[in-house]
């Protein structure tokens, strides 16, 4: 059965998935899995991951971010995290994780990440 469900956008070069249909990412999950695994093949290593419904990461789901991370970094790309639920936080900070992963609130703050100082124009893409 799958229960996590992924969109993706794309706003510029940088590639949003939209995490739907479950709150927790846990080791049975393999849609984020394959689809992190899909884009570092076609080359969108410019990973923004929303986080806005996940209530809870197990430790295999915290493994597959770190995974993701790694897959997109040794591409030369970057993976992403934002609008990150209390108790993820505070899982992050207690894991050391939180030095890993950069982590935004809202999306136009973490595509700046991407893009570098053009905040003005990251508005525009997201408005």
């Amino acid at each position: 059965m799958i229960n996590l469900y992924i969109n993706e956008r794309q706003i510029e070069h940088v590639t949003v998935l939209d995490l739907k249909g479950k709150e927790r990412i846990h080791g049975a999950t393999i849609a984020l899995h394959e689809s992190i695994r899909c884009l570092a093949r076609e080359r969108k290593i410019q990973v923004l991951l929303d986080l806005w419904q996940v209530k809870h990461i197990d430790s295999r789901g915290l493994g597959e971010l770190v995974s993701s991370h790694v897959t997109l970094a040794q591409s030369g790309g970057a993976f992403k995290l934002m609008h990150m639920a209390e108790s993820l936080y505070e899982l992050m900070k207690s894991t050391k994780l939180l030095a890993v992963f950069d982590v935004y609130d809202d999306e136009p703050t973490a595509l700046a990440g991407f893009f570098g100082s053009k905040t003005s124009r990251i508005f525009e893409l997201v408005s």
